[in-house]
């Protein structure tokens, strides 16, 4: 396994759950898959969950290279659950594209936050030996 990129975002949980006060449906629709926005919707602590994913968001973009740029969309990143419930990454669109073609096969990827910020890491990397 070799690391090809690495990303981390900390974003205020603050700013997210101003987003949605502000834009509700038109910010959660244009940033989040259906999965994410229905995750733990009913939950106290929705805003610390989706804050966690904008960051894991804006990570795989640094990660990337690219920011929210040359035709990537937010909802080509989507923070989905592993059986055991553990996070893990699925790409689509463009993301996947770049991904693809920077040789990045795996993400090692880790969230975590309090009810102030949320942060994310992701580590890049090819299952390919050199």
């Amino acid at each position: 396994m070799r690391i090809i990129c690495h990303g981390i975002d900390l974003v205020p949980v603050a700013r997210i759950a101003k987003m949605v006060a502000d834009h509700n449906d038109r910010f959660l629709e244009r940033c989040f898959t259906p999965a994410e926005r229905a995750y733990n919707a009913d939950s106290r602590r929705y805003h610390e969950h989706l804050a966690a994913r904008f960051a894991a968001k804006e990570a795989v973009m640094k990660a990337l290279g690219t920011g929210l740029a040359d035709g990537i969309c937010w909802t080509d990143i989507e923070v989905v659950r592993g059986a055991a419930g553990q996070p893990g990454l699925q790409l689509s669109g463009k993301a996947a594209i770049v991904a693809a073609t920077l040789g990045i096969h795996h993400w090692v990827f880790s969230l975590t936050h309090t009810d102030e910020l949320a942060m994310a890491s992701v580590i890049g990397v090819s299952t390919r030996k050199s």
